[in-house]
């Protein structure tokens, strides 16, 4: 039982994200967070298996954002995939960003 939950999200964390998006005065029972914990846990394990098939068909062995993406295409994930496309892209740019500000920086 141990080694089923290491596989799974921290409910604190899933606590907290739920809390963001309900009333603030809203109660959310114990079984219900466990519930959520199970279910984003498999579903990051799904994406993540089917990105990792295709790394390991391209003999590649780390799995980057791009696979990510490409894998919620292929598991008809299709309107989170562009979303996390979007994502990734602004999130590179922020990294380059910060690398090009530091390099200038420097003492």
């Amino acid at each position: 039982m141990g080694d089923e939950h290491d596989k799974l999200l921290p409910v604190a964390n899933v606590g907290r994200i739920m809390k963001r998006v309900l009333p603030p005065t809203a109660k959310i029972s114990k079984e219900a967070k466990e519930t959520i914990q199970e279910c984003a846990s498999e579903f990051i394990s799904f994406v993540t298996g089917e990105a990792s098939d295709k790394c390991q068909k391209e003999n590649r062995k780390t799995v980057n954002g791009d696979d990510i993406c490409w894998a919620l295409g292929s598991l008809g994930f299709d309107d989170y995939s562009q979303a996390i496309v979007r994502y990734l892209h602004k999130h590179r740019e922020f990294e380059r960003d910060r690398a090009s500000a530091a390099a200038h920086f420097k003492p």
